[in-house]
């Protein structure tokens, strides 16, 4: 492996994989999250102009000539810079790669209205034109719960901000963050925010509380219950079924998600979506747990899948394994040895 002589933070979307990678701060400037592990231990840094400008050019050399059409920002918040200084790192960018037609970063609420509409104006227009939203829901009393330090009117506030400038948005949902307890107010606000910003892309992630994390000492006090595979399914159903009158494009491009073929753009594909979550759901149980497993597994990448006869006889073996043992201790499995079992898959995801 080629050792790098410039900085790379530990954290990039799934959709850029192939983008040049820059480091511009060092952890979140909020990092209280409850389920989030990332950055812990981590005190939020500005990474000095001079550094950033020189890994840009270390990076130039490193790659040889290299295209690239898109640059990520790390870590969790650029925005956090002085406006002179992301605007100069900006221009070192795509003066090393002007083959950039796509610079990104995260963005925190609070910090990008602190910019004024020509400050941000001034970053798009410098090449920053493409915004991750860490959204997660659009309900206060989970936001609350989650401690994202933000609120919906912050979320949508921000987003319009950067929008007005020119900057496309694309933002996060985590099914299941409300737990059993929220799942309804978690949904239908969600919708409702969406609704109101229309972002150009909007991407779905699949709750897996992590251990260490404040959410897994809520999980272990019994004051939040996690969703099980099929009713985040059913949150995804429900959260399509509200989404109106927006054009933004629909992905659950992360492994974590159980129906990775809901990509595509609404409102064009709703109702495909929404067939294909309805075959998931029409399944008989023994079939349902056969497509969970086998996707948790890897061995199934869409529900078609199933009727490969060889995969299915294959996943069932070990789902005969998991039924027997959960036979035996139920007793003593408050989610049974099923659920148990997904939710350890999927914690491996992130």
């Amino acid at each position: 492996m080629d050792i790098l002589d410039f900085q790379q933070g530990p954290i990039r979307p799934p959709s850029e994989a192939n983008s040049l990678l820059i480091r511009t701060t060092q952890g979140c400037p909020w990092n209280n999250c409850t389920f989030c592990t990332l950055y812990k231990g981590m005190d939020f840094t500005i990474r000095p102009v001079e550094d950033i400008k020189r890994d840009i050019w270390a990076a130039k050399k490193h790659y040889q000539g290299k295209t690239f059409t898109t640059c990520f920002l790390q870590d969790g918040d650029s925005f956090a810079m002085p406006t002179a200084d992301l605007i100069d790192v900006l221009n070192t960018l795509t003066e090393a790669f002007p083959e950039l037609t796509q610079i990104s970063s995260y963005g925190r609420a609070q910090t990008m209205v602190k910019k004024s509409a020509a400050e941000m104006k001034a970053i798009c227009d410098a090449g920053l034109n493409m915004l991750y939203c860490g959204m997660e829901s659009g309900s206060v009393e989970v936001l609350r719960k989650a401690k994202k330090g933000i609120t919906p009117n912050s979320i949508l506030k921000s987003s319009l901000h950067a929008k007005a400038a020119g900057m496309k948005m694309m933002v996060f949902v985590i099914l299941g963050l409300g737990g059993k307890e929220l799942s309804v107010q978690h949904v239908t606000e969600t919708a409702k925010l969406l609704n109101q910003i229309n972002p150009e892309e909007i991407r779905l992630l699949s709750l897996a509380v992590k251990p260490g994390t404040e959410q897994a000492s809520l999980v272990d006090s019994g004051k939040f219950s996690v969703l099980s595979e099929v009713e985040m399914i059913q949150e995804q159903q429900q959260l399509l079924r509200l989404l109106d009158g927006i054009n933004s494009r629909y992905g659950n491009y992360h492994s974590i998600n159980l129906l990775m073929e809901l990509n595509g753009k609404l409102p064009e594909d709703k109702t495909d979506f929404l067939d294909r979550i309805a075959q998931f759901l029409q399944l008989n149980l023994a079939k349902q747990h056969n497509f969970i497993l086998g996707r948790r597994l890897g061995y199934y990448q869409r529900l078609t899948d199933l009727n490969n006869q060889l995969l299915f006889d294959t996943v069932q073996q070990e789902l005969n394994r998991l039924k027997q043992l959960e036979n035996d201790i139920t007793a003593v499995q408050q989610n049974g040895v099923l659920e148990d079992t997904f939710h350890r898959l999927r914690q491996r995801l992130i």
